[in-house]
């Protein structure tokens, strides 16, 4: 995806979901799976209705679609509700392993992890390593200091200008594409500036480092939205290309991706997808796929 993260406040590792984000109702464990109703259960592969659980690898750290709460250990957000849903349809547990973003495509490929959902563009190159599941579609945001007052719009008002963005998100990939371009017209460049962690990222402009803050448009929006930052940033422009963003499985496991697709598919036709994206406010930040 467009995508991101690693968070100050995050702590690495493993953590079980013990608390459903959609309802505040206890999530199913690895021992005692959620029920659900008899005819929208979907049947998992054998390995995962063994398990118990759905193994997630997410990088934590990209609000409002995977974030730590105020505790520092429970992940919250859009992608963790869905993962959480697609569980439940299942009737299995959910477990969100943080996983840095950079190599969260090794480590599914490793077998650490069943899936990933992280806000993850699902791009040619991307699928040559992995097949997708798509969900949503999302655009670029650029967040810039309140009143914009270097009127940035686009990645061509970068030019000469310094941007904080995630390591390995096509959002970084865009900016180097649009440097390539820049440097062939013989104009300034833009000062690319990486961070492990997308909240990281964002810090830099919160401290007044960067110009900009590149990062997917739902993230973008929130940032600025969140009450500490009340007028202090607005998003510069409209969603740059939305492009779908897709839940990653390995190639092999052809069984689980339908199973996956079959979730998705039911949680568009009964609403659940529209009301996760509601909750979260990112009603005018994404493209719903139906």
């Amino acid at each position: 995806m467009l995508s991101l993260r690693h968070r100050t406040v995050g702590l690495a590792g493993a953590v079980l979901f013990l608390v459903s984000a959609c309802s505040g109702a206890a999530a199913p464990s690895a021992s005692a799976p959620a029920s659900a109703p008899a005819a929208s259960l979907i049947t998992p592969p054998a390995a995962i209705a063994a398990a118990g659980k759905i193994v997630w690898c997410v990088d934590v750290s990209y609000p409002p679609e995977e974030f730590y709460a105020a505790d520092g250990t429970t992940a919250q957000g859009s992608d963790i509700d869905i993962a959480t849903e697609i569980g439940k349809r299942m009737g299995v547990g959910t477990q969100i392993d943080n996983t840095g973003f950079d190599g969260i495509i090794p480590a599914l490929q490793a077998k650490k992890c069943d899936l990933i959902i992280s806000g993850m563009n699902s791009t040619d190159e991307r699928k040559k390593q992995v097949d997708f599941v798509d969900y949503l579609k999302v655009g670029q945001g650029l967040l810039v200091p309140a009143g914009n007052p270097k009127g940035i719009r686009t990645l061509d008002d970068l030019s000469g200008k310094a941007v904080a963005v995630q390591l390995g998100t096509t959002n970084k990939d865009a900016l180097d594409a649009k440097n390539a371009e820049l440097k062939a017209a013989g104009k300034p460049t833009i000062d690319i500036q990486t961070f492990q962690a997308d909240t990281d990222a964002f810090q830099q402009l919160a401290l007044g480092r960067v110009d900009a803050y590149s990062g997917d448009s739902p993230v973008a929006a929130y940032y600025a939205a969140k009450p500490e930052n009340k007028g202090k940033f607005e998003v510069g422009g409209t969603p740059i290309d939305p492009l779908p963003i897709g839940i990653a499985v390995r190639k092999e496991d052809t069984e689980l991706k339908n199973a996956v697709q079959a979730a998705i598919d039911a949680m568009y036709a009964d609403g659940t997808m529209k009301s996760i994206i509601d909750k979260w406010g990112m009603t005018n930040a994404v493209v719903l796929l139906k």
